[in-house]
């Protein structure tokens, strides 16, 4: 079998086939998505209705602080390669709520 095609005609045989977004380009779906969150986390009353949810019940603060928050804090844990304790660093300055 030969193969008689130059160097670089096969791009354009397959267009941009495989090439996937260029570095920096934000997957729509995504930006879709928190888009949509941003906008029912507004309506359902922003900063103040979720802190009204979070002191309605002792549920509702243990949900807050164990499954909102760990996942929009920054996390930076180190320790020593001996097996010393750990360092935590929380930094709320990185925080955009």
């Amino acid at each position: 079998m030969s193969d008689d095609r130059k160097v670089g005609e096969s791009a354009k045989t397959f267009g941009n086939r495989g090439k996937g977004r260029r570095k920096g380009v934000p997957n729509k779906m995504t930006a879709a998505a928190k888009d949509a969150i941003a906008q029912a986390f507004n309506r359902l009353g922003g900063t103040d209705g979720l802190v009204s949810w979070a002191e309605a019940n002792d549920d509702n603060r243990k949900a807050f602080y164990t499954q909102i928050w760990p996942k929009i804090i920054p996390l930076q844990v180190s320790g020593d390669d001996e097996g010393g304790p750990l360092r935590m660093v929380l930094e709320q300055s990185d925080v955009a709520l």
